[in-house]
């Protein structure tokens, strides 16, 4: 696998100007919309029910959640919350609820359809306002278990882009919080504790070992009034080849420090977040930077692919925004177990051995293609046989980067939401939504020639995500 056609050149997205605005990681000056207050009427039931998993369980609650909305319409995205009978363990639930910390951003609504369709308990299609979403997802997560089947299906419809419920909601889907609850914080703090302890132990800086080595064999000559002499042993010397040297170790990670450098400054160049010129955008680099390091020395078997950079980027940027100032600061420790968790999946695509294997990226470029066949066989032959464009001139990248250089950074979000959220693994709808997008595009790579459709590909154009999704869920249907 080359590592140099993981991203390509690509030319820039049009960024929208909210999302480089500083509302995005400046605390706001308003206070939570009380959309999400919606969820407590029903609360106090859910406080008070026993867990119990079974279908029929969670078929009833379905139904009782589908009948209580109704019944309860929301008018001008605001909720009465004089008329909620809410008991106090439930009010407590949710006041400790990061849903409903006091401030939260109010950004425009980019990748959210306005009214967008769910299942109800009895398998009918709904229509929900973003209100009614945001409310859906506030009562799921108030809950002391998560049902992550309910929330995988909500986050397949898109997840509300404020309150911190797409953070959240990721860290769920991904398997870093666990279903229950109360042990979120235990299970958070577990984790910062051992990432603090990865930098500790892997980001070494052999010049500041010594002074601290120094500094404690002068404290035991303060006491004798002699001079101090610090003593360098062969294996800490600079110039030591030995491989227990932390001298030797440090210059070995100089070149892999380096090309991680080189690629998170190219990270989305026309978003302030990632490679502005203020403190706070260098303060991400170097969050980043850190991250990709632990990971490649942790993981020496693959170590760093270029391109990592561009799948870390959207869990760390969702995280750093997150309104809970806790989670906020830990934003790179989590990101960093979600980076994990998620490669854990695709990893074998940025295994440059197994290319040409059963489990490689080449075997799944040829599920694409084989996809592509299936559904529309006009379409693939043109491609293959009189244009000859082969998947690996554009799919590869698709494939490898989970989309990332494909569309604008608010399109990924809801994209990922609906891959993170897939109970077949993100690797499967990613295939349907790569078979998609080439089929909404159909027209002209039908009308091009060899140039016109690596271009076209190469550069996809602007294209409705939701449409995309669509799509994607109609070739699942007909397999």
């Amino acid at each position: 696998m080359s590592t140099t056609d993981a991203t390509g050149s690509r030319s820039a997205k049009h960024v929208p100007e909210w999302l480089n605005s500083p509302a995005w990681y400046s605390k706001p000056s308003h206070p939570l919309s009380p959309a999400l207050s919606r969820a407590q009427s029903m609360v106090e039931k859910e406080e008070n029910k026993p867990i119990n998993d079974s279908v029929e369980d969670e078929k009833f609650e379905n139904e009782e959640r589908s009948r209580q909305v109704e019944d309860h319409p929301i008018t001008g995205g605001y909720f009465d919350q004089s008329n909620s009978a809410l008991g106090e363990n439930a009010r407590s639930v949710l006041a400790s609820s990061p849903l409903n910390a006091p401030h939260m951003p109010s950004f425009p609504s980019h990748q959210s359809d306005p009214s967008s369709s769910f299942l109800d308990g009895k398998g009918s299609k709904k229509t929900t306002s973003g209100a009614m979403r945001a409310q859906a997802f506030a009562t799921e997560l108030a809950k002391k278990r998560v049902h992550i089947a309910e929330l995988q299906r909500l986050a397949s419809e898109g997840i509300p882009d404020s309150g911190g419920v797409r953070a959240i909601t990721w860290k769920l889907l991904l398997g870093y919080l666990p279903k229950n609850r109360e042990a979120w914080d235990a299970e958070a703090s577990k984790r910062r504790a051992e990432y603090a302890a990865f930098r500790e132990e892997l980001l070494i800086n052999p010049s500041e070992v010594t002074r601290r080595e120094g500094d404690g064999q002068a404290e035991l000559y303060s006491t004798g009034g002699l001079l101090p002499r610090q003593e360098i042993s062969h294996g800490d010397h600079p110039l030591s080849l030995g491989t227990t040297s932390l001298w030797n170790q440090f210059f070995q990670d100089l070149e892999l420090v380096e090309q991680i450098d080189r690629d998170v400054k190219r990270t989305h160049p026309d978003m302030d977040f990632f490679s502005g010129d203020s403190d706070f955008s260098h303060e991400n680099q170097e969050a980043m930077k850190r991250a990709l390091f632990i990971f490649a020395k942790l993981n020496p078997g693959i170590k760093y692919v270029q391109g990592m950079n561009e799948v870390l980027a959207p869990l760390y940027y969702v995280f750093k925004n997150d309104p809970d100032r806790e989670n906020m600061v830990h934003a790179e420790a989590d990101a960093f177990f979600c980076f994990v968790e998620l490669l854990s999946d695709v990893r074998d695509n940025f295994c440059k051995q197994l290319d040409n294997s059963a489990v490689g990226v080449h075997f799944t470029m040829g599920q694409l293609t084989a996809l592509l066949k299936k559904h529309d066989e006009e379409l693939w032959r043109h491609l293959d046989t009189v244009s000859k464009v082969n998947a690996q001139f554009y799919a590869f990248r698709w494939i490898t980067l989970l989309l990332t250089q494909e569309f604008d950074f608010p399109d990924i979000l809801r994209l990922w939401d609906s891959l993170l959220s897939n109970p077949d693994g993100p690797l499967e709808i990613l295939l349907r939504v790569c078979c998609a997008m080439l089929i909404c595009v159909r027209s002209r790579l039908l009308a091009g020639d060899f140039t016109d459709n690596l271009k076209l590909l190469q550069h996809f154009p602007s294209v409705d995500v939701h449409h995309i999704l669509k799509v994607a869920d109609e070739v699942k249907d007909r397999a």
